[in-house]
């Protein structure tokens, strides 16, 4: 029996060493494990610099301008991933396409940002720190992610965990030396200092993908065929956005300082600890654009095999934070005791999460973008409306609440999409007199 077993297991691991996906999540994982170390201890270091009050000034800023993020390349990197997983020779052109565009764009959102700050955030926080973060996220971090997106677009996924690590690295590495050199870090202050990383993460994510991949190349007659397209992964990710971040910037107008910054503290955990789902979602990402071009059958079946170990991960996962809640003030400070509330209301997102983002993905790899965005731009409305109606009179557990709302709809909204979908091609397999399921 046990010669057996271990003939067995060695042909798994044999296969496991030969699968490119188990390679790339294997190493997205190894990325995202670093990532989530560096980027804990930088959270404890800003958190406990800065204060409740002034974290969640900095916080409020960072998720205004996330809202703006997804525009600031309009979906070209969504779309050099589609372009690439099908057709490699289009890479080069789609990189190109992509980085003009993010100039152009971000730089407008930039100035958008501005504007907004001063209506959404009033005279609360200084625009020199909305500038900063912005410049920051809608300019430099945007590179970041198109070299990211530029490695999983041809499957080295190791090169996009690698650019990741390098930008947590450089904020963490800024995270420390602010502390070195201020005496009183302020929002402002760390600002400066987390534009500085963005910096150096951008040079260095450029650097990378022209020494490996070839330097950029535009092409306007492809641009003008993708930004219309890219505008529909543009709207899915800023509805995304919204539903994720808006919570943040609200209670900053319409609670207070201190509310935010245990919210933020919370929220941040609970985006730390879904890491491991999202590298395997970064990994089978371009395997849905591969698969769609058998229909919702074919990304049903990819979905199919990895959706029940992010499920299972995200229910461990969610009881170990509601377990490990009260160690929060410990951590960050007493400032933050509100927080374990909050964390423990927010635990039960990573499971909603893992469902809806799967879901999302086959409706993706299978060309049904655009019923995506139409269910995440209505998911965001109804986050913005309930955070309108919660957050003056409960604070950061009306955002929670919203934040559950809207994630538990969303996860269901998609699962009804994918399901009414699926029906029709069976009643119209049947129609024809084709087998259901059967590849045509």
């Amino acid at each position: 029996m046990f010669p057996d077993m271990t003939t067995r297991i060695g042909d798994l691991a044999r296969r496991l060493r030969r699968s490119l996906l188990a390679r790339n999540t294997a190493a997205m994982l190894a990325g995202s494990g670093a990532r989530l170390l560096i980027q804990g201890v930088y959270f404890v270091l800003i958190a406990r610099a800065l204060g409740v009050e002034q974290y969640g000034a900095f916080i409020g800023v960072v998720a205004l301008v996330a809202i703006l993020g997804p525009f600031a390349s309009l979906g070209p990197g969504q779309i050099l991933i589609r372009n690439a997983a099908r057709d490699r020779r289009t890479f080069r052109y789609s990189w190109g396409n992509a980085l003009w565009t993010t100039g152009v764009s971000g730089s407008v959102l930039l100035g958008l940002a501005l504007l907004l700050a001063k209506f959404v955030l009033a005279e609360k926080i200084p625009l020199t720190l909305v500038f900063l973060v912005g410049l920051s996220d809608l300019l430099l971090a945007a590179i970041v992610g198109l070299a990211a997106q530029a490695f999983q677009a041809v499957e080295e996924l190791q090169r996009t965990a690698r650019v990741y690590v390098a930008l947590t690295s450089a904020r963490a590495a800024s995270a420390l030396t602010l502390i070195l050199v201020v005496s009183h870090p302020t929002a402002l202050s760390w600002g400066l200092f987390y534009c500085l990383s963005s910096l150096v993460g951008a040079g260095y994510a450029i650097a990378l993908v022209c020494s490996r991949l070839g330097y950029p190349r535009l092409s306007l007659r492809q641009l003008r065929s993708d930004l219309l397209e890219g505008f529909y992964f543009a709207i899915s990710l800023s509805s995304g956005s919204i539903y994720n971040n808006i919570d943040k910037t609200m209670l900053v107008r319409l609670a207070t300082f201190g509310a935010a910054g245990i919210y933020a503290a919370a929220y941040r955990l609970v985006d730390l600890s879904f890491q491991p789902v999202n590298a395997l979602l970064a990994s089978t990402y371009p395997r849905f654009f591969q698969h769609g071009a058998q229909g919702l059958p074919g990304t049903k079946r990819l979905a199919r095999r990895f959706l029940p170990f992010a499920v299972g991960y995200a229910v461990l996962a969610g009881a170990v934070l509601v377990l490990i809640a009260p160690l929060l003030p410990l951590v960050l400070g007493h400032d933050f005791s509100e927080s374990v509330g909050a964390l423990r209301w927010l635990s039960p997102l990573l499971l909603f999460r893992a469902v809806h983002y799967f879901l999302a993905d086959m409706l993706t790899g299978a060309g049904f973008q655009g019923l995506r965005s139409t269910i995440q731009v209505l998911i965001a409305g109804l986050n913005v409306l309930l955070n309108f109606w919660l957050i003056p009179a409960y604070s950061w557990r009306g955002a929670a609440w919203a934040s559950l709302a809207s994630d538990g709809a969303l996860a269901l909204g998609m699962f009804v999409a994918v399901a009414v979908l699926g029906r029709k091609r069976t009643a119209s397999e049947a129609a024809c007199g084709v087998e259901p399921g059967a590849i045509l």
